[in-house]
């Protein structure tokens, strides 16, 4: 049967990727940022995920603020970088993994959970900014990913605990997928920033590493943690955080930390980063 190895925390700042793909990653600015991510390079060659399943946030590219899923699954075979204004990344092509991306569907939806169901769209920095910084720049990706968008941008997102429950969830269902393969799941977005507004660059560094100590090792009483916390304490954007609880929810109750970064700023944001291997 698929098992899940392991989960991988990161932010997905746009800036990181335009960087990266404007050569600018070795500038004093920038070093420091992906000098916290030399160990994961490393580690994730190692660990040769067959599949990974990476949640983020869609920033009204592949889904207008017209028509907003709470949880969707891309479910295709492929996903094309998108073009978010300033032309599409220069990315390899997202290659996706429609069999047990649709036996994940069934498997959640019929244990409650109600997944959109996406067979063409395209992907943009919240997805391919995580790939590019655990991967690098890569001709192909060295694996298969499942898109898996939360909507944490349009009024109301699902709560912190609706999504740890929702990846206990995925766990179930890949657990049950006939076919031996290595699955990661990617949590990714935050930490604390906020991009309008009288607070607009607001960073709080006690909230974020107090995030990063709590999903590690009290993930559950994390997961109950209000929205209206979110927005005070790590603005209006910090509510990316709960997608991470996707990630933790998908794992063992104990974990090893493989790795934690935290870093600011990286553009106007908190940057943080963390490895965790099932135990």
């Amino acid at each position: 049967m698929a098992r899940i190895t392991a989960g991988v925390a990161t932010s997905h700042v746009p800036a990181i990727g335009a960087a990266l793909d404007n050569g600018k990653s070795g500038e004093p600015y920038w070093a420091p940022v992906f000098a916290g991510y030399e160990f994961s390079k490393k580690w994730i060659s190692e660990q040769k995920p067959d599949v990974v399943i990476l949640v983020y946030n869609d920033h009204a590219t592949a889904f207008s603020l017209d028509m907003v899923p709470t949880f969707a699954i891309g479910c295709a075979e492929e996903f094309q970088p998108a073009d978010e204004g300033w032309g599409p990344r220069p990315v390899p092509v997202v290659k996706g993994h429609p069999q047990l991306a649709s036996h994940i569907a069934q498997s959640v939806i019929q244990d409650d959970f109600d997944l959109t169901i996406v067979n063409k769209m395209d992907v943009d920095h919240g997805l391919t900014v995580p790939l590019s910084l655990l991967f690098g720049q890569p001709e192909a990706w060295p694996c298969l990913v499942i898109p898996l968008a939360v909507n944490v941008v349009l009024y109301p997102p699902p709560s912190g605990r609706r999504c740890y429950e929702l990846g206990r969830a995925l766990r179930r269902a890949v657990e049950s997928f006939d076919q031996e393969l290595n699955v990661q799941v990617w949590g990714t977005g935050g930490m604390s920033h906020q991009l309008q507004g009288p607070r607009a660059g607001l960073i709080n560094k006690a909230f974020d590493n107090d995030f990063l100590d709590r999903i590690v090792d009290s993930p559950e009483e994390l997961s109950r943690v209000p929205h209206i916390d979110y927005v005070r304490e790590a603005g209006s954007e910090g509510i990316e955080l709960v997608m991470w609880l996707i990630m933790r929810g998908a794992l063992n109750d104990d974990v090893t930390q493989r790795h934690r970064f935290y870093h600011v700023p990286a553009s106007n944001t908190a940057v943080g980063h963390l490895v965790l291997e099932n135990s």
